[in-house]
């Protein structure tokens, strides 16, 4: 596992770097794959936050998976020890969701999302970035769980169910919405 600690808008002290780390790794032994895991800190200058002044966000892959966290307090313990709890439930939850499908279907990967990010140089463009990625089929619940370890608001996805191509996203009540194509 590659562990990546660095700071935005703040210096990391040795103490708490040696402690991110330490986290990061313990969370990281439930996957025998992690690879590279990003480690962000950063620090917002309003004093009117002050609950939440440091804010930390954690970013893996695991299991042909995207796991992003995040969280924010007070100091920057507070935030990684809320992060790295966050992290370390967000893997056990891929681990057994990945393991029960694999007692299900005979593939055990989920919707992979594709390494090509292409960035538009051209200043006079709309498109700013543009993603891409592999569609396979996948079920609704299977979409809902991908979605919530990106931490998007919408996932696109091939409904397994109907062979099409559909679009989950997160309504205002806190349910979740589906667009489907007739």
């Amino acid at each position: 596992m590659n562990v990546r600690i660095h700071g935005r808008n703040t210096e990391i002290a040795d103490d708490v770097r040696d402690l991110a780390l330490e986290k990061v790794e313990h969370a990281g032994r439930i996957f025998d794959d992690v690879g590279n895991v990003d480690v962000e800190f950063s620090e917002n200058g309003n004093p009117r936050l002050t609950d939440a002044k440091y804010r930390v966000e954690i970013t893996s892959s695991a299991g042909g998976q995207i796991v992003r966290v995040e969280s924010a307090a007070f100091d920057a313990r507070a935030a990684l020890d809320t992060a790295s709890d966050k992290y370390e439930r967000q893997l056990r939850r891929l681990k057994e969701r990945l393991i029960q499908r694999s007692r299900r279907l005979s593939h055990k990967d989920l919707n992979a999302l594709g390494d090509a990010v292409e960035e538009v140089g051209d200043r006079d463009a709309v498109v700013v970035r543009r993603k891409r990625f592999t569609l396979r089929p996948m079920s609704v619940e299977e979409a809902a769980l991908q979605m919530e370890m990106l931490g998007h608001d919408f996932f696109v996805f091939l409904d397994a169910d109907t062979g099409k191509q559909s679009v989950l996203y997160n309504r205002r009540d806190g349910d979740l919405g589906m667009i489907e194509p007739e």
